[in-house]
């Protein structure tokens, strides 16, 4: 029986190989090997079909074997080898000698093997409720009939055909063509040739015969600009080291636990190098970022987004490769050993997450086959106006499968504890930052976005659900009812564990930028937000955005000179850490950074040679340690009854005086918050008890920087009702400082 007879009823164009032919259906695929019969003679055989470029001559051996069975024999100019072995009935497992031009190569044929990809994944794929797609799209290593390869597979529905290429088989994009399966739109390939850190990309061609070269929406591991390829993960699994740490996360309710949330950009929080101009890598930072933030009280580590960015003014938040970590600081063994420092030393780790927009760089997800695949197709619900980028289909159920999973590819294999989403609002609207006449209102005639709402919720139940101990925190700034809401109070509640408090921001930091003499006619910026504050579970930030484009750092954005502006923002910060709400500062802020921070630079640790970022950085330090051993400031927080205004309309003296309560109402601290540079001598407040308060911390020592005026470490009462309480005291108010005290029990 010849070889010819068998491929008979293939077409060829002037016998060159036509790739998209084998791939039009299965039953059709005739590389690898293949069971066949010589209807005339009525016997059968097996036969072995490659395709192989630039090939001299092809020999088939045994795959445990050391000689020869055949020589295939070559059908076409354009590299077709195959041969019919008659003797055989069944098939085997075989590898292939090549000759080229100058070398010999051994190949396992990657054809011989049948689908490697489970029915069951690929349907919960495609219906919307796969929660972990990265372990079997993109590349995956395994091993089959103990030949250990890695299995490539992509989603690309409209495609006409793909090709694997990469460093493997010299970005040739004959050599790899992928299986297509009719039902997914998922197209696969297991290799066995092919090593670790190798790079490799997907070449699609469109049905409108566009040429595509695009990096794999899954990659674990990507290279830098402008190459952008993917890159073969590593075959090790990192051993973690926070089993007791995950079992205290599981317990935990971060709802009534203190939460004072670091934010650092990782590229900038401090450079390497005698130019300054080196990234800090992950062992670094694990020696110098940990021992800091733990120094420093702060009880949660915020990394602005780390999947793989190509462009570093983005920050992040316009991300290419949505499962690798950036290769800017280290490989992922590097962020895993790095997150299991954190846990070591108590820190919880969040991870900024982008789900709301994607960029339109080539090489990434935008048409991605050639369609619109992963974005919107129309613009008016696809387009971002503001960011130049596109917006996800969450309507789409092969979508929502891909940000389930990488929300939790996220929490699972690196052990984050918790995601903050990033644009949430813009997620919520139909008609967010549009005119008029590019948008169109909902089934229903509103402007909110169904779809999104409803991944929205999907989303925080599926993560709540696997990752038990986990915060999901919206930065959300608008109205918006019930985004920190269980989600089966109503159809609008959004299901996140936090909301950024975006009012209370903007309201304080207006408030914070004023003249002193001005301040009188604003004091409800400062206590508007308690109108409001337990609605909802609040985190007060104050933000990487808050420090950027012409805004001025905290400390610059003070008027006055350097006593004023350091002696303002030590109060403020007190009158912040004792507002209902969790706390989050970004880097910089907790020493008094001057420039504006910048993404091309590390922030000016030199400032700490002066006294004043000194005390400041130590106010800090003291708030936090205050803050997380004092439950009367988190164990209530959420509930109305933890908070006490003792003086909220003095606004001639700009002076704030409230009580935080504990759930056991005689574990409570005073605040005095005075926003003016006048001392105040005799001032009465009310007091709880009938007891001697502790002056536990004062803004104004000379510890701090300050002017060192105060009560001498503690307030007697004296007789007489005020301020709703059946006792009182007279005070020290120091010139813009912040005084909190606690009975002496």
């Amino acid at each position: 029986m010849g070889t010819t007879q068998i491929m008979q009823d293939v077409v060829y164009a002037n016998h060159d190989f036509q790739p998209a032919y084998y791939q039009e259906a299965d039953q059709k695929w005739l590389l690898g090997m293949q069971l066949v019969r010589d209807q005339k003679k009525n016997s059968g055989g097996i036969s072995i079909t490659v395709f192989l470029p630039e090939a001299l001559d092809v020999h088939v051996m045994h795959i445990d074997g050391q000689e020869p069975i055949a020589v295939l024999e070559r059908l076409n100019k354009a590299g077709l080898f195959s041969v019919v072995l008659g003797q055989y009935s069944q098939p085997f497992l075989y590898k292939l000698i090549v000759k080229y031009p100058l070398s010999v190569e051994e190949i396992i044929d990657p054809y011989q093997f049948n689908s490697l990809l489970s029915d069951i994944d690929a349907y919960l794929f495609s219906e919307g409720n796969q929660h972990q797609a990265q372990r079997f799209l993109g590349a995956n290593w395994l091993s089959w009939s103990n030949i250990s390869g890695v299995l490539f597979c992509v989603w690309a529905p409209n495609a006409q055909s793909v090709a694997l290429v990469g460093d493997f088989n010299h970005w040739d994009p004959r050599r790899h063509l992928m299986r297509k399966h009719e039902n997914s739109g998922i197209w696969e390939v297991f290799i066995p040739n092919v090593v670790e850190y190798q790079h490799y990309k997907f070449e699609i061609h469109t049905q409108d015969g566009q040429v595509l070269r695009k990096s794999d929406p899954f990659a674990k591991q990507m290279e830098s600009a402008p190459g952008n390829a993917a890159v073969i993960p590593t075959v090790t699994d990192y051993q973690w080291h926070d089993k007791a740490w995950l079992t205290h996360r599981a317990k935990c309710r971060w709802h009534v636990s203190a939460m004072s949330i670091y934010e650092v950009h990782l590229a900038s929080w401090r450079r390497s190098g005698d130019d300054s101009a080196s990234y800090l890598d992950y062992s670094a930072l694990i020696k110098s970022l940990i021992p800091y933030v733990k120094m420093m009280g702060f009880t949660h580590l915020q990394l602005m987004p780390i999947s793989e960015y190509p462009f570093d003014a983005s920050w992040g938040y316009q991300p290419i490769g949505m499962y690798a970590p950036t290769y800017r600081f280290g490989d992922p063994t590097g962020l895993k050993r790095f997150i299991d420092a954190c846990h070591l030393a108590g820190i919880a780790v969040i991870l900024d997450w982008v789900a709301a927009h994607f960029p339109k760089d080539p090489h990434g997800l935008a048409q991605f086959d050639g369609t619109c695949l992963f974005e919107h197709a129309d613009p008016q619900k696809g387009e971002h106006p503001d960011w130049d980028t596109l917006i996800y289909n969450y309507d789409r159920s092969e979508v929502k499968s891909y940000l389930l999973s990488n929300a939790c590819f996220w929490l699972r294999e690196f052990h984050f504890d918790g995601l903050r989403l990033d644009a949430v609002s813009s997620m919520l609207y139909l008609d967010y930052s549009r005119k008029p006449e590019q948008w169109r209102p909902n089934q229903w005639g509103g402007n909110e976005n169904l779809e999104a709402i409803a991944f929205l919720r999907q989303l925080n139940q599926v993560v709540y659900q696997d990752f038990p101990g986990v915060a999901m925190i919206a930065e959300e700034s608008t109205a918006w009812p019930g985004v920190t809401h269980p989600t089966f109070q109503n159809d609008k509640a959004l299901g996140f564990g936090f909301k950024w408090n975006m009012g209370w921001m903007n309201d304080t930091l207006s408030y914070l930028k004023r003249d002193p003499i001005y301040r009188h006619y604003h004091h409800n910026e400062m206590t508007f937000s308690l109108i409001y504050c337990f609605n909802e579970h609040f985190i007060l930030s104050l933000s990487h955005d808050e420090v950027v484009h012409g805004k001025g750092t905290l400390l610059e954005k003070i008027p006055g000179d350097d006593w004023q502006k350091f002696a303002t923002l030590r109060s403020y910060y007190g009158f912040m850490w004792g507002h209902p709400g969790k706390k989050l500062l970004f880097m910089g802020g907790e020493f008094g950074q001057r420039q504006e921070w910048s993404h091309d630079r590390g922030l000016d640790w030199s400032l700490l040679s002066h006294f004043s970022h000194q005390g400041l950085q130590t106010w800090v330090k003291d708030l936090n340690h205050l803050y997380t051993s004092h439950s009367a400031l988190f164990n209530n927080d959420h509930q109305d009854k933890s908070f006490q205004w003792l003086d909220c309309d003095n606004h001639i003296d700009s002076i704030f005086v409230f009580v935080r309560f504990s759930k056991a109402l005689d574990n409570h601290l005073i605040f005095v918050v005075n926003m003016l540079a006048d001392l105040k001598e005799q001032y009465r407040i009310g007091l709880p008890k009938n007891e001697t308060y502790r002056e536990l911390l004062n803004s104004d020592s000379q510890y701090y920087g300050g002017s060192n005026q105060g009560n001498k470490g503690h307030i007697v009462p004296v007789d007489g009702p005020y301020q709703n309480m059946e006792q009182s005291a007279l005070i020290t108010v120091p010139p813009l400082g912040c005084l909190i005290l606690a009975p002496v029990i």
